[in-house]
């Protein structure tokens, strides 16, 4: 006897406890249906995988965004309009963009840039930027006599640094006195670069050197052996790079093997 009534009363508390277990599934009720959990959770590994801190202040934030669209979803079915042509439009192309962000996150996760490639691309950039950086100054001027007059006035004692200023058509050194800060020769087109190196320290063009740009009045401020900066200080970004590259590669892989009559336009 006693054990028949122990068995019910268990019964009776799992019936009692069961519905208690769906609510701690749920955060809320909108309209009677249920709002659950998951929902929130997601939101938040989503967020959460972009770096920013899981915190009370972003889960709350987030369970209200979550109860709200619960709202919103609501009053849009009402309405019909996931029946409208527009929104299945949308709803494909959401869908597309999901598979194709899915498919270069598993390329990525299966193909991740090792230190070792990372080192090895970096070996290749330093050793292109080995030897000698110079660190000239320009003025660049459409016409040769405007190149010779400031030639002429630069002799005469002006400052090359106040003629730029206010004579050089190059936009990313003029306000800056002609700078073109530190750089290797092949940076430059193979004229300004043959004339710059032909000049010692303080030096300055006393003909004009012509380029597709115009013509420029060089001088040569200072030289000094090519600095690089330092594998951990880059490794991020060549990795970085290398993914991208990765990535375009695997892309242009499928779209070459791919069977269709379509041509691409490149």
């Amino acid at each position: 006897m006693k054990k028949i009534v122990l068995t019910a009363a268990i019964a009776a508390l799992s019936a009692t406890l069961a519905p208690l277990s769906a609510q701690a599934q749920n955060i809320a009720t909108v309209n009677g249906k249920a709002v659950p959990k998951a929902r929130a959770d997601l939101l938040i590994s989503q967020v959460t995988k972009n770096g920013q801190p899981r915190t009370p202040e972003l889960e709350t934030q987030v369970k209200d965004e979550v109860v709200l669209r619960e709202i919103f979803m609501q009053e849009a079915e009402k309405r019909g309009i996931p029946a409208s042509a527009d929104f299945k439009a949308q709803l494909e192309l959401a869908r597309q963009s999901l598979l194709i962000r899915g498919l270069i996150e598993d390329y990525r996760a299966k193909n991740p840039v090792t230190d070792a490639e990372a080192q090895a691309e970096y070996d290749k950039a330093k050793a292109a930027n080995s030897g000698t950086e110079y660190r000239a100054r320009h003025i660049l001027v459409e016409k040769e006599e405007d190149a010779k007059a400031l030639i002429k006035q630069i002799n005469g004692g002006a400052k090359f640094e106040d003629l730029a200023s206010k004579n050089s058509k190059d936009p990313g050194s003029a306000a800056n006195g002609g700078d073109l800060d530190w750089a290797n020769p092949a940076g430059f087109v193979p004229e300004f670069s043959k004339a710059m190196i032909a000049l010692k320290k303080g030096e300055f063009t006393q003909e004009p050197v012509k380029s597709q740009f115009g013509y420029h009045i060089i001088k040569l401020e200072d030289t000094r052996d090519a600095q690089f900066p330092a594998f951990d200080d880059v490794k991020a970004q060549i990795k970085q790079n290398l993914e991208k590259q990765k990535v375009g590669e695997f892309q242009k892989e499928l779209k070459t093997k791919a069977k269709t009559d379509y041509k691409f336009a490149n």
